[in-house]
């Protein structure tokens, strides 16, 4: 029944999600034959990468018998369709919200709690992440050849969006569940600080790194069978991350690229990054990062090439262009500058921002109600950007 129960939210997923992508790769080895399919248009059902991974780890559980299977329809229903995480996350096991499907405490507290971290997701969300989108888009899709201070502009603007983008809706997510009474789980840990792939990877989409992880790398033996096993786990669980990411080889290979790293660090590279001084041991794992998004975000491999051969600068050094004077407005450049500073140094070393006291607590409020107002303004203002990870 296990396997059963695997093999049936896999093939449905595959059917939705690939089956296009299985059919182009078909055509082009067909294309001697002169035979070819069509490539049907297949809708991509709301959210279903991740309550197919929800059903996989309830079945698994059950099988392992971590938890117990819940006999009432109404609240398994509630666990697979819980709206604030359906659609980009983060993965919830079912022991973690298990007890809360039944029973749950809401208080003005806790309420008021939630509504916090929601303002401050909504606020990275549209105030940062949403003033990059059209600098972005300007350089990714509009601009060809893109010269070295265009393609480092690009990564590092795509890096600050994705992670705010992302981020905000996990914590928007967070903060509605908790305004209901649940208590999801954290999904970011400060990542853009981390010294290592490695380390990112523990601290970036951490629902679905500890997911990969149980259910997949364990599986296959971890790092129970050797050194060499060990690193053909690493990649085949980070093939299969970069392809659930997306029915395309540019995913793919930002699977099998972060894969590398991850398995070139466990060799003996972490143990050289360890040595450095922490400043340089983050800008390798941001470089390495960056680098890596040009496969990410680009929408094929000769767009992925043109934005490296920008990055080593073989299209020139700088030109005036349509995407830096339409896309880098001072809105972009403040948002860049604050997304930074909170991204890269933890939040715990502002001290106006995470002191204790009567005052603090009002700053706090009024604070957290400034980003509120600017956010409802920014939204009616502007045309919304759709969340990035809703793609996926």
């Amino acid at each position: 029944m296990l396997v059963v129960a695997i093999t049936f939210n896999l093939i449905l997923l595959g059917i939705f999600k690939y089956t296009g992508f299985l059919i182009q790769n078909l055509n082009v080895l067909l294309e001697p034959t002169g035979f070819s399919f069509q490539v049907p248009a297949i809708g991509l059902p709301l959210g279903i990468s991740f309550y197919s991974f929800h059903a996989i780890s309830y079945i698994a559980d059950i099988y392992k018998r971590k938890v117990r299977a819940n006999r009432d329809p109404a609240q398994f229903a509630l666990y697979m369709c819980m709206f604030p995480q359906l659609v980009a996350g983060p993965i919830v096991r079912y022991n973690t919200v298990a007890r809360q499907l039944s029973k749950r405490r809401t208080t003005w507290g806790r309420f008021s709690a939630g509504a916090r971290l929601f303002a401050i997701g909504l606020a990275w969300k549209v105030l940062i992440a949403d003033e990059l989108a059209r600098l972005v888009d300007g350089i990714f899709d509009t601009t060809t050849n893109p010269t070295f201070v265009e393609a480092w502009l690009g990564v590092f603007a795509y890096t600050i969006q994705l992670y705010y983008d992302f981020a905000g809706y996990s914590t928007m997510a967070v903060g509605l569940g908790v305004m209901v009474g649940f208590v999801l789980p954290r999904n970011f840990r400060v990542p853009l600080t981390s010294k290592s792939i490695t380390e990112f990877w523990r601290r970036w989409h951490m629902s679905l790194s500890a997911f990969l992880r149980d259910y997949l790398y364990i599986p296959l033996g971890g790092s129970r069978k050797g050194e060499t096993r060990t690193y053909i786990n690493l990649w085949i669980v980070f093939l299969l991350c970069g392809l659930w990411h997306g029915a395309s080889w540019n995913f793919v290979l930002w699977g099998g690229y972060h894969g590398m790293f991850l398995a070139m660090e466990r060799a003996g590279l972490g143990r050289m990054l360890e040595r450095l001084p922490g400043g340089l041991a983050q800008v390798y794992a941001m470089g390495v990062l960056m680098v890596g998004w040009c496969l990410f975000r680009t929408n094929s491999m000769p767009e992925a090439v043109e934005m490296f051969q920008g990055l080593i600068g073989l299209n020139g050094f700088y030109r005036p262009s349509m995407a830096l004077s339409f896309g880098l407005t001072p809105l972009a450049i403040v948002a860049m500058i604050v997304g930074s500073a909170i991204g890269f140094w933890q939040w715990k070393r502002w001290p106006i921002l995470s002191g204790e006291g009567r005052f603090a607590m009002v700053a706090d409020y009024a604070f957290i109600g400034v980003l509120m107002v600017f956010s409802i303004i920014w939204l009616g203002g502007a045309s919304s950007t759709p969340f990035l990870y809703y793609r996926f």
